[in-house]
C-alpha cells in the first residue's frame, strides 16, 4: 500500500515594516556589488537583453574576493578591453572629424576624438603600472623610549636653528677672507706694552 506523501510547506518570512524595508535599502545602496551591479544592469539592456540583478552581484563579489587574494587576472583583462574600446572610439571620430565640411563640427568631433585617445592612453598607463608597481623607498627612525629620549633618523637631515645658521655663515666669511684659514679665537695673544709708538718716538 503505498503511503501518502505530505507536502512541506515553506515558511514564509515575517512581513518587513517600512522603518526595516528603509534600512534595508540603506544598506544595499551602501555596498559595492550592488551599486556595480546596478549601473551594469540598466546599461547592458540594450547590448545584450535583460540581465538577473542577482546574477551580477554574485559574479560582482567573486572579483572583489579574488582581487582581496591578490589576483588581479580580471582587472588587467578589464583595462585591455577599455583600452581597445576608446581606441575604437577615437577611430571613430577621428574618420568623422576628417568628413566635415565647417570648422565647428571639425573641431568638436576632433576635439572628442583626442579626449577618447589621452584616455586609452592613461588606461595603457595604468596597467602598466599595475604590472611594474613603483619601488617605494621607506627610511627608517628608531625611538628610544627609554630615559634617554634618544632619536635616530637615517637619511633624514635636522634643520638647524637660526643660531647655528647666523655662526656657520661668520665663519665661512672668515674662511674666504683670510685665504680658507679660520681665525683662532680662542688662544692667548701676546702681550703689548702700552703706548709703544710714544716710546719708541722718545
Amino acid at each position: 500500500m503505498a503511503t501518502k506523501k505530505t507536502a512541506r510547506t515553506k515558511a514564509k518570512p515575517p512581513a518587513m515594516s517600512a522603518k526595516e524595508k528603509a534600512e534595508n535599502a540603506s544598506k544595499l545602496a551602501l555596498k559595492p556589488s550592488v551599486n556595480g551591479a546596478a549601473v551594469v544592469e540598466a546599461y547592458s539592456k540594450g547590448s545584450y537583453g535583460e540581465t538577473d540583478i542577482d546574477v551580477l552581484i554574485d559574479e560582482l563579489r567573486t572579483q572583489f574576493d579574488k582581487v582581496e587574494n591578490g589576483d588581479l587576472h580580471y582587472c588587467e583583462a578589464m583595462l585591455v578591453g577599455q583600452a581597445n574600446a576608446l581606441q575604437a572610439i577615437f577611430v571613430s571620430l577621428a574618420r568623422r572629424a576628417v568628413n566635415q565640411q565647417y570648422l565647428n563640427q571639425y573641431e568638436t568631433y576632433l576635439r572628442l576624438a583626442l579626449r577618447a585617445q589621452n584616455q586609452s592612453r592613461m588606461t595603457l598607463e595604468t596597467l602598466a603600472t599595475i604590472k611594474n608597481p613603483p619601488m617605494v623607498f621607506a627610511k627608517q627612525a628608531n625611538i628610544n623610549q627609554g630615559s634617554g629620549n634618544q632619536q635616530v633618523n637615517n637619511g633624514t637631515t635636522t634643520p638647524a636653528t637660526r643660531a647655528e645658521k647666523t655662526v656657520n655663515q661668520q665663519n665661512e666669511l672668515l674662511e674666504v677672507q683670510h685665504g680658507g684659514e679660520i681665525l683662532d679665537t680662542g688662544t692667548t695673544g701676546a702681550t703689548v706694552r702700552k703706548n709703544q709708538a710714544v716710546e719708541t718716538m722718545g
